[in-house]
């Protein structure tokens, strides 16, 4: 595999790391960048931790810069084995897990190495993923159940809504400030873990008419003492709640 490297100088004060492996891999060190063309794999992560016997493999000579360079390149390669592992692996049991991968995004090959693969369970918790593409509904349209929690997002697509066969969805431990929609007009969806947002916003009436869903669990969430009260008249649904505290006005008596 070759590997081009460009150094490119930093132009905003704050960044954030970020690797890149396919399009490119940037490395944020020293107030610089460095994009690497690496491979065909394409995947964002967070930014690598390197210990000194790692350091201590690599020529000192080849200065600070590129010691960091060459870890990072190091701890990259091991990243993509680790995503193409785990893609083979879905290929004979039909579970994709690419659970704590430190994944911004997807990666535009998991979808091709998936392309003749049925999967039933995706599993992307534990990374840092701040949106899903509208094209995982065509892509991974048969999964029964979709893990997304314990990463960063505040939004679904509406394209959600095509996963026909989803029962189980998990968006617990990200940053919603509101219940998606889309969650409400999935066909068969069952069971729904939304907590641990910062959900303040539900559509009671949504909830009411989704077609198939039995179960949502909203606790620890700062809805409003109304929203609360809403959702504590749902009869048709289970909702679990976090016992609501009483405020100390609602407590004096007259």
């Amino acid at each position: 595999m070759i590997i081009q490297m460009k150094a490119k100088m930093k132009t905003r004060r704050e960044k954030s790391w970020g690797i890149l492996v396919g399009d490119s891999i940037l490395v944020h060190k020293m107030h610089a960048q460095y994009p690497l063309a690496v491979g065909q794999t394409y995947c964002k992560m967070r930014p690598p931790a390197y210990n000194a016997e790692e350091v201590q493999q690599i020529p000192q000579e080849q200065g600070e810069r590129n010691v960091a360079m060459a870890v990072c390149v190091q701890l990259a390669g091991r990243a993509i084995i680790r995503v193409v592992s785990r893609c083979e692996e879905a290929q004979d049991n039909c579970n994709l897990d690419l659970s704590e991968c430190q994944l911004m995004q997807i990666p535009d090959a998991v979808y091709h190495l998936m392309r003749h693969t049925e999967l039933k369970r995706c599993d992307l918790s534990g990374n840092v993923i701040t949106k899903i593409p509208p094209k995982f509904a065509v892509k991974f349209s048969l999964i029964t159940e979709l893990n997304l929690s314990h990463n960063q997002m505040s939004k679904l697509p509406e394209e959600l809504a095509e996963l026909q066969a989803l029962e189980r969805l998990n968006i617990s431990h990200n940053t919603f400030i509101a219940l998606p929609s889309v969650t409400c007009q999935i066909p068969q969806l069952k069971q729904l873990l939304a907590n641990n947002n910062s959900i303040i916003d539900v559509d009671v009436e949504r909830i009411k008419h989704a077609p198939a869903l039995e179960y949502i669990d909203l606790q620890a969430n700062p809805l409003t003492t109304r929203m609360y009260d809403l959702l504590s008249t749902l009869t048709h649904i289970r909702v679990e709640l976090t016992p609501r505290q009483v405020e100390e006005w609602e407590d004096l008596t007259v």
